[in-house]
């Protein structure tokens, strides 16, 4: 599992690139491809993200031509973020070898494996979600990085000693 978790990440990495976005900016237009238009409120709580942070994420897609912002119908004070079309015409395709790769491999299971496929992978995403809870309710761990004794300019008597 780790293994395909972490293809899947390179290979969105490897469609960002193509595209002139980060992969986080991917992976937020994926959330507002597959969930439908959202507020961005909706998408920080669905990504773990500040507010701030996809305020930048959302104008950065803007950008791109790939979402807008709309005022929403009922609450004018409310906007949503979409999908435009050139999320299905430039971002599609790119992702057409990951899903013939897919279909060839499951074409080899039974109806019966399938379903129990899409239950085992249903349960799989639920538990991320509750690991990705708790992970983020947890405090963070301080790093510490040591600096000592780093030279990043050697000294002259070194830098002349292939004369």
């Amino acid at each position: 599992m780790r293994d395909a978790s972490g293809q899947g990440v390179l290979y969105s990495q490897a469609v960002a690139e193509r595209l002139g976005i980060n992969s986080t900016d991917l992976e937020c237009l994926d959330f507002i491809a597959l969930r439908g238009p959202l507020s961005a409120g909706e998408l920080a709580v669905a990504t773990g993200l500040t507010t701030g942070a996809i305020t930048g994420v959302i104008d950065r897609l803007e950008r791109a031509g790939f979402v807008r912002r709309d005022r929403h119908a009922s609450d004018r004070r409310k906007v949503l973020v979409r999908t435009l079309p050139a999320v299905e015409r430039d971002i599609t395709p790119l992702f057409k070898p990951m899903e013939r790769g897919a279909m060839s491999a499951l074409s080899k299971y039974s109806e019966k494996e399938l379903a129990f496929l899409l239950e085992t992978f249903t349960r799989l995403s639920q538990a991320a979600n509750a690991a990705i809870t708790e992970l983020t309710g947890q405090r963070k761990i301080a790093v510490r990085r040591h600096t000592r004794n780093v030279r990043l300019i050697p000294p002259k008597a070194e830098m002349c000693r292939y004369n």
